[in-house]
């Protein structure tokens, strides 16, 4: 049975994810910007976090972990790489190495380029990849510690997922990136028709997040860097995805 994914805003933009196994009865807790919510929605469905799974080391994704894991006795686990920088970890994963959720395994990928040592869990049995803030609802994290070619590769990575794989992201920042997105492909319909219902979404105040993989192929810029008719919008024909990709984050920056 997959996991059920519970998406809990934080802050004033951040999400944590629930990943909950109903045979066990563990639950994930993917990020913690804060406690306090994830806390009330783990009472309110009568679940206990009994895992924490760090993509990486930014506060607004860690700030809430030592609060969190006082509470629940939850296992906290995040990248060997980072530890330095991380709360005290149960567990440090290095890539190619799985976790498991219940019944339910995942595996650790690199998506460094946000930062160096970032990762992202994907649970194929339930088609869903925790992301962070590498590939993000229709953008990619801005490039702090990374390079672009790391940030390609990492992209690459992710893309190669399954289409319909369920991208749980770590921000609202989707309606900006809808806006800037169009710049690069206005004539794109499948991502002017997700721009308006982006839109319509957080006009109703509803999380925008997550996405598919599918979605993220047809309208995201920095997953379509390789397409030949990007590359013709820019003037790029030619060069190298990786260029691409770095031109398009480049564009981004200053948007």
């Amino acid at each position: 049975m997959p996991l059920e994914i519970v998406t809990v805003p934080c802050l004033s933009d951040n999400y944590a994810y629930l990943a909950h196994d109903l045979a066990t009865g563990a639950t994930a807790v993917v990020d913690v910007p804060e406690a306090a919510p994830i806390l009330n929605v783990l009472s309110a469905r009568g679940w206990r976090a009994s895992h924490i799974l760090i993509t990486h080391h930014h506060g607004d994704h860690i700030d809430g972990v030592p609060a969190l894991a006082a509470a629940t006795g939850a296992r906290v686990i995040g990248a060997a790489a980072d530890a330095h920088r991380l709360p005290p970890l149960d567990e440090a994963i290095n890539p190619g190495d799985t976790v498991r959720i219940g019944m339910d395994r995942g595996e650790v990928i690199d998506v460094s380029g946000h930062t160096v040592g970032h990762v992202a869990y994907h649970f194929p049995d339930s088609g869903v990849v925790f992301t962070g803030d590498s590939l993000m609802a229709l953008g990619c994290g801005r490039l702090f510690e990374g390079t672009a070619s790391q940030m390609w590769d990492s992209l690459s990575r992710l893309a190669a997922l399954p289409p319909e794989t369920l991208v749980c992201s770590g921000h609202e920042y989707t309606q900006s990136n809808a806006r800037f997105a169009l710049t690069i492909e206005p004539g794109n319909p499948a991502l002017a028709a997700r721009a308006k219902s982006v839109d319509a979404a957080r006009a109703d105040g509803l999380a925008t997040v997550p996405s598919t993989l599918a979605e993220e192929l047809a309208t995201n810029p920095f997953l379509r860097a390789r397409v030949a008719e990007v590359k013709a919008a820019l003037g790029m024909s030619g060069a190298a995805d990786a260029d691409v990709f770095a031109e398009i984050r480049s564009r981004k920056d200053r948007f």
